[in-house]
C-alpha cells in the first residue's frame, strides 16, 4: 500500500487534538490546551474556529509537517442532523449546519469546519467526518417519552463505541454486526448503548440530561424538583442548563470534574468520595441492566471503555451488578484519533463510500 498521509482533528471543550497518520501508524499527536480565559473571549464555539486553526496549522510547522502532502483531513463530527453510522465526506449543507449549530453547540462542531477549511487549501485533498455524536439508530420504540412534546434524542459517544465495538468484535474473529453488544462510554460524559447486530437501538442522551451522573453532566433529575427549581426565580435559564451539563455530577459535589481526583480521595478514605462515586456507579450499573433488557437477555458482551474505566474501584462496583448478564471486558482510555484515520482510510483505500450529508 502507497504511503497515505491523514490529518485528524478532534475539538474538545478546552483542548483540540491533533495526529497524523502514515496509513495505520502514528506519525505525530499533540493535545492543544486551551486555557479558559482565552476561549472566554469568543462569544460562541463557532467564534473559535481561526483562534483553533492557527493553533493547529503552527503546531504543524512547528514538527516540520508539510500540510501539502496530506491526502485527507477527518475531524469528529458535531451537532448535526440526526445521522446513521458511517464516514461522511464534507459538504455545503454540512458546513451550514455546523455553523449555525443546528442541534446546539459543541467544540466538535468545529472538527468538520476546520478539517474542510485545511483540505480545500490543498489540491486532491478531501475533507471526512465520521461516527458523529448525533449518530441516530435508535429503534422507533425507544423515541417515545410519555408525552407528546418530548421525543427522545440519540447523542452520545458514537465514534468511540463503534471503534471499540469493532476491536472487540476483531479480538474475537467475529464480526461487529454479528453481534449483541453493551456500550458504556466512561468519561466526561456517559453513555450507555444497546449494539444490536452493529446498530445502536437504544442509548442515553450523554449530552443534556439522561442517564448515569458523570463528572461534569447531571444524568437523569427527579422531573418534579427540576421544573420547581426552574420556576423558584433563584436560577436563570443558562444557570438550570449548567447545572445539567457543564456543572451537574463531580462539578456539582466536590466543584471538579477530575475523575481522577475523586478517585484518589475515596483510595484514601474521604466517604463523601467513596459515595458519590459508588452511587456514579450504581447509576452505570443500573443503565446497562436496563440496556440488558432492551436486548432481551442476548448479550454477547458488556464493553466498558473511556478514561475512567481506568478506575479499577468503579470498575469491580460496576462487574458485581452486571456481570451475571454476559461477559464484561475492560477497554480503557479511549483513541479516537486512530478510529477517526481509520474512517477515512478505509474510504481513500476503497474499501467502503463516503456517505452523503443531505
Amino acid at each position: 500500500m502507497e504511503d497515505i498521509r491523514i490529518l485528524a482533528i478532534n475539538p474538545g471543550s478546552t483542548s483540540t487534538k491533533i495526529a497524523i497518520y502514515n496509513n495505520t501508524k502514528s506519525a505525530f499527536l499533540k493535545n492543544i490546551k486551551h486555557s479558559v480565559s482565552d476561549l472566554q473571549t469568543f462569544n460562541s464555539i463557532t467564534d473559535q474556529y481561526e483562534f483553533r486553526k492557527k493553533f493547529i496549522i503552527d503546531e504543524l510547522k512547528e514538527a516540520g509537517i508539510n500540510i501539502n502532502r496530506l491526502n485527507a483531513v477527518i475531524g469528529r463530527g458535531g451537532l448535526v442532523k440526526p445521522i446513521p453510522s458511517g464516514v461522511y465526506e464534507v459538504n455545503k449543507a454540512m458546513l451550514g449546519d455546523l455553523r449555525k449549530g443546528i442541534l446546539g453547540e459543541h467544540a466538535s462542531n468545529l472538527g468538520g469546519l476546520i478539517a474542510h477549511d485545511i483540505a480545500s487549501s490543498i489540491p486532491g485533498v478531501r475533507a471526512f467526518i465520521a461516527d458523529p455524536v448525533v449518530v441516530d439508530e435508535l429503534q422507533d420504540v425507544a423515541r417515545v417519552t410519555g408525552h407528546p412534546l418530548f421525543e427522545r434524542r440519540s447523542i452520545f459517544h458514537a465514534l468511540n463505541h463503534k471503534a471499540i465495538g469493532r476491536i472487540h468484535a476483531d479480538s474475537i474473529n467475529r464480526k461487529y454486526n454479528e453481534l449483541n453488544l453493551i456500550i458504556a462510554h466512561l468519561g466526561g460524559g456517559i453513555s450507555v448503548g444497546a449494539h444490536c447486530k452493529g446498530r445502536v437501538i437504544d442509548v442515553n442522551n450523554a449530552l443534556d440530561g439522561e442517564g448515569p451522573f458523570a463528572p461534569e453532566r447531571s444524568g437523569t433529575l427527579p422531573a418534579g424538583c427540576l421544573v420547581k427549581i426552574c420556576y423558584n426565580n433563584l436560577y436563570s435559564l443558562e444557570d438550570v442548563k449548567k447545572m445539567i451539563t457543564g456543572g451537574g455530577g463531580y462539578m456539582a459535589y466536590f466543584n471538579t470534574n477530575d475523575a481522577y481526583e475523586i478517585e484518589l480521595r475515596a483510595r484514601d478514605g474521604d466517604p463523601k468520595a467513596i459515595l458519590i462515586q459508588n452511587a456514579m456507579s450504581y447509576q452505570i450499573g443500573k443503565e446497562i441492566g436496563a440496556m440488558a433488557a432492551v436486548l432481551k437477555g442476548k448479550v454477547d458482551a458488556i464493553l466498558l471503555t473511556g478514561g475512567i474505566a481506568h478506575n479499577p474501584m468503579l470498575v469491580n462496583f460496576v462487574k458485581d451488578m452486571i456481570s451475571f448478564i454476559a461477559p464484561v471486558v475492560v477497554y480503557p482510555g479511549e483513541d479516537e484519533m486512530k478510529a477517526l484515520a481509520m474512517n477515512a482510510l478505509v474510504v481513500l483505500t476503497g474499501k467502503i463510500k463516503p456517505k452523503i450529508y443531505k
